[in-house]
């Protein structure tokens, strides 16, 4: 995938293509790779995730690691190879995804396709960093060390200069001069909301960060992004996000691309909200940019919707053109449905995985005995379907709606109805139109605003009375009058 590239991970850039090979060169692994295994810390296990769950997150990771692999130099099928016997070390992973990302999951909440993303590459590109070309031999022997023979002389540790380099720069961070003051960059990062742990995991993940100069790169970045509207609480949350913006010449770089964007069609009025969405966006190459833009003009977006795009989902970027949008636009053209509408309405259909994310969607539809014309309808009618979860949306919405009194043709009409809230508005507004004994259609139970609705309800039951009395009053008649 173009994404992990070494542009947007300068840190591989001196990484020679190929050196990631399956040659056995027999090295000795540190132990602490190997500690969690698939479990957790006391209060978290693997039990209390659903099994459906497990399993997409799963095949979320063999893809992760399918493309990290072919992008240090391997061929298709030796990673293929490689990925069919690491299975432990793919339950490694996933549990890594539940370990980092803890918190979300005590409250229910699924990782998207670019968390998921964004937390394996990094691990993936600290344990290269650490095993280099023995990498391979980790992956399968996972979770014990590869076997090795006795050599001649013990080479050293192959991490020990990345460790002293991310030591020293995390150091850096933390050290106070004389006076008992902090460097004046990280005094400055600090009083724009910043922690010593937060720039420290900056720097662990891209120790350049702690040698940046406040008056030549930092500051002249921030000072830009306050004048592009960007309020002053965000600038830690994007500087977390991409710290290589600090390391970009305005004048050479950020400005030009930024030009060159905004010829693409960004709205140079919604910079702000375009960099806190995406900041990465900034730090891509024009051929980069240029490939996925060249894919959507091809899929038939006009260049007004391409721009749109560009501005409401900056982040699509980064979504492989061959590896990801080409293969989500002809998996969604097989259900029927019109690839340029879709990608204008909800291209966040095209960073899903559609192994894990779209064919579970589907089949669960199909399960329920739609066709796979009317799913292609409910997709068009609703871009936002595919990006449910399916446990925590689809499914629940679904078994409630058996209990409403509508045919399984009305979700084909209006499937906006899984993207309303089941406990909010769902079963209250369904409850009080049951109980009033009226009848709406679908639509009208949950698009209406509250006013709207109320006005529809009432207006629906004057007429039920006003029926009623006309009914009442023709049963009263005389026979002879009825005649």
């Amino acid at each position: 995938m173009k994404a992990f590239s070494a542009f947007r991970y300068p840190e591989l850039s001196s990484m020679p293509r190929g050196t990631f090979t399956t040659n056995r060169t027999q090295l000795p692994l540190p132990v602490k790779l190997f500690f969690c295994r698939a479990k957790f810390d006391g209060s978290f296990s693997l039990r209390v995730v659903p099994s459906t769950l497990l399993a997409a997150e799963k095949e979320e990771a063999k893809a992760v690691l399918n493309l990290f692999l072919k992008k240090q130099g391997l061929r298709n099928a030796v990673a293929a190879r490689t990925i069919n016997k690491s299975d432990l070390f793919i339950e490694h992973l996933v549990s890594r995804l539940h370990s980092v990302h803890k918190s979300r999951y005590l409250v229910g909440r699924e990782l998207t396709t670019l968390e998921i993303r964004d937390a394996l590459i990094s691990y993936l590109e600290s344990l290269l960093e650490e095993h280099g070309n023995v990498l391979v031999d980790v992956m399968e022997s996972f979770p014990n060390p590869p076997v090795k023979e006795r050599p001649a002389v013990s080479p050293p540790p192959p991490n020990l200069t990345i460790d002293s380099k991310k030591l020293k720069a995390m150091s850096r961070v933390g050290e106070k001069g004389p006076a008992g003051k902090f460097r004046p960059h990280i005094l400055y990062l600090i009083e724009l909301g910043m922690d010593i742990e937060q720039l420290k995991g900056i720097t662990r993940r891209f120790p350049a960060f702690a040698y940046y100069s406040l008056e030549g790169k930092i500051k002249p970045v921030v000072e830009f992004l306050l004048e592009l509207g960007v309020p002053k609480s965000d600038i830690p949350i994007i500087l977390t996000k991409r710290p290589q913006l600090c390391g970009i010449s305005l004048s050479e770089n950020l400005k030009p691309t930024m030009k060159f964007l905004e010829n693409l069609g960004v709205d140079k009025t919604q910079w702000a909200k375009v960099i806190y969405r995406f900041p990465a966006l900034l730090t891509y190459s024009r051929q980069k940019v240029k490939t996925t833009i060249d894919f959507l003009d091809e899929v038939g977006l006009s260049e007004e919707g391409i721009g749109k795009i560009l501005t409401r989902c900056p982040n699509i970027i980064s979504y492989s053109v061959e590896d990801k949008l080409r293969p989500t636009a002809e998996y969604f053209r097989s259900l029927g449905v019109d690839v340029a509408i879709l990608l204008f309405r909800c291209p966040q259909n095209f960073g899903l995985s559609i192994e894990a994310n779209l064919k579970p969607v589907t089949e669960f539809f199909l399960e329920k005995g739609y066709s796979v014309e009317e799913i292609g309808t409910m997709i068009s009618r609703y871009g936002a379907l595919y990006t449910f979860s399916l446990t925590e949306n689809l499914i629940p919405k679904w078994e409630f709606f058996l209990t409403m009194d509508y045919a399984n043709s009305e979700l084909v009409k209006f499937p906006q109805f899984f993207g309303y809230s089941l406990e909010e508005r769902i079963k209250p507004r369904y409850a009080r139109v049951k109980e009033s004994g009226a009848r709406l259609l679908l639509n009208q139970v949950l698009s209406l605003s509250g006013d709207n609705f109320d006005n529809t309800l009432n207006k629906k039951l004057k007429k039920m009375l006003a029926d009623k009395k006309i009914r009442n009053t023709s049963d009263d008649l005389p026979s002879d009058m009825e005649k």
